[in-house]
């Protein structure tokens, strides 16, 4: 059987810049094991799949190891599918998810996706990740992942991770976001998932709905413009709403193929 594939590159409006995603339309859905293997050959850090269902469109995420609960840059690379290569005829997207309903907008070339918000609350970093880090953080917290607050955007830049030290730790499926206030924008992050195939994802919209409201408190800030610091870079455009935020990017497509099964 014949499948299509896109490729495209979230919280971007570049080639080669944001975070790639692969997103695979199907009628019907597949057994969990053919999508994770899909997601493994694909060799991204997500692959979304997708099944139109009229009134909504049912969405879910995979990494080369394991579904995920929630992912940003899959969804806004699907939302791009849709309305950019398929034609999708609403102005909003009501994607159904293991996240609940998740809609995404399209505004003047941006995808503005409402996301559920995830304040993190302060927390003790455990010994292993610690040890694996360069340099120690200010300030930790915890939502789904940790969030080590630093000094610097400098910091950010600069810290490295051990990662024998960092794969002995099992956050499944969360990660570890480092974060500070950033230099040409109102803050900065790097997102690392110890046990991945991926150790730094490049952009990370989950993230963001930790960040986004951290920082929002800090600030006295309800909109803010976030980057990224991967090598690819990510660009993000932020709002917190209370309970939900969000997180509004652009899209490039980088390929269009198949794949048989």
């Amino acid at each position: 059987m014949k499948f299509t594939l896109y490729q495209i590159d979230a919280f971007t409006d570049t080639i080669f810049g944001g975070n790639p995603a692969c997103v695979v339309p199907l009628n019907d859905w597949l057994s969990d094991d053919i999508l994770l293997k899909i997601a493994k050959e694909n060799a991204v850090a997500e692959t979304a799949f997708f099944v139109d269902q009229g009134e909504k469109v049912h969405l879910r995420w995979f990494t080369p190891e394991i579904e995920m609960d929630l992912c940003g840059h899959a969804t806004l690379a699907t939302a791009h599918s849709l309305k950019a290569i398929l034609g999708y005829p609403k102005q909003e997207i009501t994607f159904k998810t293991i996240s609940g309903d998740l809609i995404v907008r399209t505004e003047n070339g941006l995808y503005k996706m409402d996301f559920p918000a995830r304040m993190p609350v302060p927390d003790h970093l455990p010994a292993t990740i610690a040890k694996s880090l360069s340099h120690p953080p200010r300030e930790v917290y915890k939502s789904r992942d940790y969030l080590l607050v630093y000094d610097s955007e400098t910091a950010i830049r600069n810290l490295t991770i051990d990662r024998h030290l960092f794969d002995q730790i099992n956050l499944d499926p969360g990660g570890v976001i480092i974060t500070a206030v950033g230099e040409a924008c109102d803050f900065v992050s790097r997102f690392f998932t110890p046990q991945a195939s991926i150790l730094e994802d490049p952009v990370t919209g989950s993230a963001h709905c930790s960040l986004i409201p951290f920082w929002s408190e800090r600030l006295h800030k309800k909109e803010l413009y976030a980057q990224q610091l991967s090598e690819r870079m990510g660009h993000l455009y932020c709002e917190d709403l209370g309970d939900r935020v969000i997180i509004s990017g652009h899209a490039k497509t980088y390929s269009i193929g198949n794949f048989w099964l």
